[in-house]
């Protein structure tokens, strides 16, 4: 027996009620409900959604934000796909935070399939899933940008981290526009191609995050796991060479051979000192790039 909540029915999420005509009628669900429901899951939502091709700085800025935000207790809202929607769900997960997951499917099937493990995950830490389809219903190209009507109508706020031109995520921000909720960005190279539709929203009046205290300032809310972390945290003194190659980074990701001609040393010996750094969690490495791990 598939469980359903009707739009009828006092458990029904009162922000989706205010969307009238376009609230959906039923709700299919997998999780606990009412315990989602009396621990608060609805009451302070942000969506966050953004590209399917991330780059290696869309899931770096999205695990750190997301990790600060959910820490806080602020409910994450996706639509589960892969891209910037696993990456802010995972990022939930990992600090034991509530998600939401929106499907553009039925509520039997797991799409994509090979997130299962995501989607244990988000019903292990006290999330749900949901979808206005029943049974095995297989997506189309109308179902996703319907599920992405819900994504924004949860949400206080929605966030946007990277998106093309013509980006799903334009039509979720699109929906939370026509709500009244707001919009956050976070702004990306110019040269980038998933900047292209943040800078359209930008232009549309969204606002430019720099980091998570704005979203958490938003809802009230202070950001007491940044606190906690300063305080705890024991600073480890670093040499010379670890803090050039910190500022240099700073400015863009930079492959060896760039750092070692920026500090006038061979590479093997940038390569050392940036495998330490690497060890430590400082830093990582991607396409022969190397980036801050912040």
């Amino acid at each position: 027996m598939e469980k359903v909540i009707k739009a009828e029915d006092k458990r029904y999420p009162r922000v989706l009620k205010e969307l009238k005509k376009e609230a959906p009628k039923k709700l299919y669900y997998k999780g606990d409900w009412d315990e989602a429901t009396d621990s608060g899951i609805f009451e302070n939502c942000l969506a966050v959604v953004g590209s399917r091709r991330m780059t290696a700085y869309g899931r770096q800025i999205t695990q750190k934000l997301i990790s600060q935000i959910a820490g806080c207790g602020i409910t994450i809202v996706s639509g589960f796909m892969y891209g910037i929607d696993a990456e802010a769900h995972q990022a939930t997960v990992n600090v034991g935070g509530r998600t939401i997951a929106i499907m553009p499917c039925g509520i039997n099937l797991i799409h994509p399939e090979y997130q299962d493990k995501l989607y244990k995950e988000i019903l292990e830490n006290k999330g749900l899933i949901i979808s206005e389809y029943e049974g095995n219903f297989w997506p189309t190209l109308w179902s996703y940008p319907r599920r992405n009507r819900i994504v924004a109508g949860l949400s206080m706020a929605t966030l946007v981290v990277e998106a093309g031109e013509k980006s799903g995520s334009l039509i979720t921000a699109n929906f939370a526009r026509k709500y009244n909720r707001k919009i956050f960005v976070v702004p990306g190279p110019l040269t980038s191609n998933v900047s292209r539709g943040i800078c359209q929203l930008i232009k549309e009046g969204a606002e430019v995050i720099t980091g998570a205290e704005d979203i958490l300032d938003y809802f009230g809310i202070r950001n007491k796991s940044k606190n906690n972390e300063d305080t705890n945290k024991v600073k480890q003194p670093k040499s010379k060479i670890e803090d050039f190659i910190i500022k240099e980074l700073q400015r863009e990701p930079l492959e060896i051979d760039e750092l070692a001609r920026a500090s006038e040393k061979s590479a093997a010996e940038i390569g050392v000192v940036l495998s330490l750094m690497q060890l430590k969690g400082e830093i990582f490495l991607e396409k022969r790039k190397y980036y801050l791990n912040n």
